[in-house]
């Protein structure tokens, strides 16, 4: 496949060196020959499988990871695979974390690369999986069987093209293309260019296969079938706002290849003026909820605090507020959580009109009357009017700053938050937000720029 000046430029810069190779190689053979050291002293029956992009030659330089299972014989008992992975893992890696999948396995760093030691049971196909991770096996042997030698440079461009875009990865912190994604990709379009310029065609809930026949249905933005087990959708984490900045980048790069589609320019933070500046021309109240980052690994975080700006956003709108946007900051700097809410900047009127029902369904009607008759909240008494009942009634809240106040402890925000709300939390408002180390954060939400566009 020819590639343009800027393709063949970044090829150069992540195509692994034979010097780099070499480095890697060694470090993985060394852990390789500690875990079977491990193995042969516990008289585990367990074999050891490189998978991966590493085992699949389609690793970019300097974004390399080491990912080694240990194939254990499907009798053995699953909390047995767990306990021996974990503790060979904590004896060998440096900075180790333990993630719960459906085997807890265990990440952390062996000569200053990434690695993770992971369980699993040896299967032959995938209807043979006692869990999702047995798969990863058969993912790595069909890649290396369907994926030409000079496809490889091609699954590398178009990698760096998700990282420079942001959605590579399929973890909760990116929600976007995984590696297995982008291999079988190649696979079916042939080259990165062939694939940027079928993506043109896509539309929300485009299905792919590499295989002929009936294929389960997935309602998600794109179904890849995987090859390896026609009843998984290899895109299900990737979500919509992914995929559509994925479909627009693509006909982005068709129509005028550029370099900052792979490599983007760093942000230039604004300054605090102009940050201020610009919201104030919006003529929007932004507020925000700050609490403390609980120690977690980001597969547990973000995902708990998507769900606590939703439940947010939920909430507000239930309490009749105005509400464009929801949004949220982790802050490494502070360890701290940002949720913020942009809303309409007012307070709502004293009191509100609430709809009963129908007068001719009596029963319902009653109920209405005998709440709502010596309710201390009424304004104006139950009334009638074109066949249905109505009351006025004082509203709870007329700020959102006040009700996110007393509210907030009432919301389901995921296990760690809630726990981390019931102790302590702050309601910020814009000047509480307007910080040195939010500066990156406020500039990238309010410009707005495609990152190939900086």
């Amino acid at each position: 496949m020819t590639h343009n000046k800027i393709e063949n430029n970044v090829l150069e810069r992540v195509t692994p060196s034979s010097e780099y190779r070499k480095k890697t190689d060694s470090a993985i053979h060394k852990l390789k020959e500690k875990i079977q050291s491990e193995i042969t002293k516990r008289k585990l029956p367990v074999s050891i499988e490189l998978v991966g992009s590493t085992a699949k030659d389609t690793y970019l330089k300097n974004n390399m990871d080491i990912d080694l299972f240990l194939v254990f014989p499907a009798t053995f008992p699953k909390e047995e695979i767990a306990r021996h992975a974990l503790e060979i893992g904590r004896t060998l890696l440096e900075k180790t974390e333990e993630s719960y999948a459906e085997h807890p396995y265990i990440r952390g760093y062996f000569n200053d690369y990434k690695t993770e030691i992971v369980p699993c049971y040896k299967i032959e196909n995938a209807s043979q999986k006692l869990s999702a991770v047995d798969r990863t096996p058969l993912h790595t042997s069909y890649v290396k069987k369907h994926l030409k030698e000079s496809q490889k440079q091609e699954v590398r461009l178009l990698k760096q093209f998700l990282r420079g875009i942001g959605c590579y990865g399929a973890e909760a912190e990116v929600e976007g293309f995984s590696g297995y994604l982008c291999e079988i990709l190649i696979i079916k379009y042939g080259s990165f260019r062939n694939l940027t310029e079928e993506t043109q065609n896509w539309k929300r809930r485009e299905r792919l296969a590499l295989t002929d026949g009936k294929h389960p249905s997935f309602d998600t933005p794109l179904t890849f079938i995987d090859p390896v087990d026609i009843n998984r959708n290899v895109a299900s984490a990737l979500v919509e706002d992914r995929f559509n900045l994925f479909v627009k980048a693509c006909q982005e790069y068709v129509k005028n290849p550029c370099i900052t589609f792979f490599f983007p320019n760093d942000v230039k933070p604004w300054s605090l003026k102009k940050i201020k500046s610009e919201i104030q021309k919006q003529g929007c109240l932004y507020i925000g909820v700050k609490l403390a980052k609980p120690g977690l690994i980001a597969e547990n975080l973000y995902p708990q605090v998507r769900k606590a700006a939703k439940s947010i956003w939920d909430a507000c709108k239930r309490y009749n507020f105005t509400i464009y946007d929801s949004t949220f900051h982790i802050d490494e700097e502070e360890s701290k959580i940002y949720i913020i809410v942009k809303a309409k900047s007012e307070s709502l009127s004293k009191t509100v009109v609430h709809a009963g029902p129908p007068v001719e369904l009596k029963s319902n009607a009653k109920e209405f009357l005998s709440k709502w008759s010596d309710n201390p909240k009424v304004v104006k008494k139950p009334y009638e009017k074109n066949g249905r009942l109505y009351v006025e009634i004082k509203r709870d809240y007329r700020e959102i700053k006040d009700f996110l106040k007393d509210q907030i402890k009432h919301l389901s925000m995921g296990k760690h938050l809630d726990k981390i709300v019931n102790k302590k939390y702050k309601i910020v408002e814009l000047d509480d937000m307007l910080k040195e180390n939010l500066k990156t954060f406020w500039t990238e939400y309010l410009d707005q720029k495609m990152s190939w566009e900086r």
